[in-house]
């Protein structure tokens, strides 16, 4: 029996030519609705996605024949992974693919805020020469707090290895820290971190965790890297502690503005209060989800879906 995959999102050719060279049976939908895909789920073993829809109950009582989702990205919160394992499917994501592109993108983003480089770069262009008020601060000396310690952390951690920092990470799983990072309580980190920068999934548990509460138990004022999702931060409660010195900048990668596919911003046409604030500060980069982004991690991504998706056939977890 050939093993049908239907593709819903475009990816590198590197994921179709190498599944279809091992045998598999590729098929496209780029258009459909997701009702549309629904009535015929059924006819396929595999499905590959990005982010384009929530892959719900609803659909997977459709999917009858699915052994497993793959989606070509680090997380997997657009599926109900609970409900998906109650029927033997096999959840595929690939963190490892873009985890270099997310770190490389955090380090770029802290020493562009520190020294002002976005701001300084616009004002010459608009024809202003201010030296003074671009004065910047060093990362040497400073202390980096991570929040969670998966494949994006650690590598953010072992790009900062150059720097005479101390890191210090917090994650709910115990004794993994490395030569890279200190694991410390979530007290401590917000004892001692100069810069906090998110590495973290989008659960109920880290939903809207950086509010009010979470940023003014931070002992010194600080700096906001988020590359992970816009919705671990409530962007009211940034703003208000941004207006207050308590966050001195903040690059966010991440907007809780953001639909569920990540391709657009805004879930309506209003500009929420908070937003406008965060697009007229000069102590605060915007980039629109690219962290991981990159030409190489595009490759790499669907790479390391490939290989997994061969390995649970090759193992026996499944009959191709």
């Amino acid at each position: 029996m050939s093993v049908k995959i239907l593709h819903i999102d475009s990816n590198n050719p590197i994921l179709w030519n190498q599944l279809e060279e091992a045998g598999f049976e590729n098929h496209t939908d780029f258009k459909s609705s997701k009702e549309e895909i629904e009535a015929k789920i059924k006819d396929y073993n595999g499905i590959v996605i990005r982010s384009r829809f929530k892959i719900d109950k609803t659909f997977l009582d459709s999917a009858t024949n699915l052994q497993f989702i793959a989606r070509v990205g680090a997380g997997l919160e657009s599926i109900d992974c609970d409900y998906a394992e109650t029927k033997g499917i096999h959840l595929i994501a690939a963190p490892e693919g873009n985890r270099n592109a997310v770190a490389e993108h955090s380090l770029g983003v802290i020493l562009s805020l520190f020294n002002n480089l976005n701001q300084a770069n616009a004002e010459i262009k608009a024809g202003q020469w201010n030296r003074e008020s671009n004065r910047g601060h060093e990362l040497d000396g400073k202390t980096v707090g991570i929040i969670g310690y998966g494949n994006m952390g650690k590598a953010f951690a072992k790009k900062l290895r150059g720097f005479d920092t101390e890191v210090l990470f917090y994650d709910i799983l115990e004794n993994i820290g490395d030569e890279n990072a200190k694991q410390v309580s979530l007290q401590e980190l917000q004892k001692k971190a100069d810069v906090l920068s998110l590495h973290l999934p989008w659960t109920p548990e880290t939903d809207k965790m950086v509010d009010a509460t979470f940023i003014n138990a931070f002992s010194k004022p600080f700096w906001v890297i988020n590359t992970s999702r816009g919705k671990n931060i409530v962007t009211a409660d940034l703003v208000e502690a941004m207006k207050s010195k308590k966050v001195l900048g903040a690059g966010l990668d991440v907007l809780e503005y953001e639909k569920l596919s990540f391709e657009t911003l805004f879930q309506d046409k209003n500009t929420p209060e908070a937003f406008q604030y965060l697009l007229e500060a000069k102590n605060v980069l915007l980039t629109p989800h690219i962290a991981g982004w990159t030409f190489e991690s595009h490759e790499r991504l669907a790479q390391v879906i490939v290989d997994k998706i061969k390995e649970i056939y090759s193992n026996g977890a499944f009959k191709a």
